[in-house]
């Protein structure tokens, strides 16, 4: 192999990350609206970026239905390799506002999945091409968008180096009950660059714990 093909391999193998673009088999980006990297797999790096909230390129253009209590399937293309934790939260559409175009800003996420790792001889995460989120079964029935990321923590032992693979998909929810969300979070604002979730070395030495960054986690 000549040097021009191992640069081009290892230029490969930078870019080559993974994207969130399917919920519920939807077709590609149409439940999700179109995030940054969905050509260049690319992440967000910096927690102070509104493309922390959604890495939003364009907007959605359908909605998938699923009933309170039960999973909706997030794909990963192709799947969540890198080490760190898989983390889901819900912000509710306004009535009136269209679930198509509204921007989610301020105090408006709460958290519904935080994915903690085994421990032992490394910090082990699911390494999937899916990942079932269960639905809250007592939240208020409407439309929502539901923001899906993937932290990775391979390189995230100096400031800066967590990359984060996100985006927000259209969520249509029925049943359920009328539980208040609480510890509700801004984008950007949930995350500092130092939380001990996100600023860590995972290497070595091998942490005993994790703490997800964050908010609490809802619960029913």
């Amino acid at each position: 192999m000549n040097t021009f093909t191992l640069l081009l391999a290892a230029a490969s193998a930078v870019s080559a990350h993974y994207t969130l673009p399917i919920v519920n088999g939807a077709p590609a980006w149409t439940a999700v609206r179109q995030a940054k990297n969905w050509q260049n797999n690319g992440f967000v790096g910096d927690v102070t970026s509104s493309d922390i909230r959604c890495n939003q390129l364009n907007p959605g253009n359908e909605t998938v239905t699923v009933a309170a209590g039960s999973n909706v399937k997030v794909n990963v293309n192709p799947n969540a390799y890198h080490p760190g934790p898989f983390q889901s939260y819900l912000a509710k559409v306004p009535e009136g506002q269209d679930v198509n175009t509204w921007d989610p800003t301020g105090a408006v996420w709460f958290r519904i999945y935080a994915e903690q790792p085994k421990f032992g001889s490394s910090l082990t995460w699911l390494s999937a091409a899916n990942y079932d989120i269960k639905i809250p079964s007592c939240i208020a029935p409407g439309k929502y968008l539901m923001r899906n990321e993937q932290i990775a923590l391979h390189v995230a032992q100096s400031s800066g180096g967590a990359q984060f693979y996100l985006s927000c998909a259209q969520i249509e929810v029925t049943g359920g009950g009328s539980k208040a969300a609480t510890d509700l979070v801004a984008f950007p604002g949930a995350y500092k660059a130092s939380d001990p979730g996100i600023l860590i070395n995972i290497n070595y030495p091998v942490p005993t714990s994790y703490t997800n960054p964050g908010p609490a986690t809802f619960t029913c």
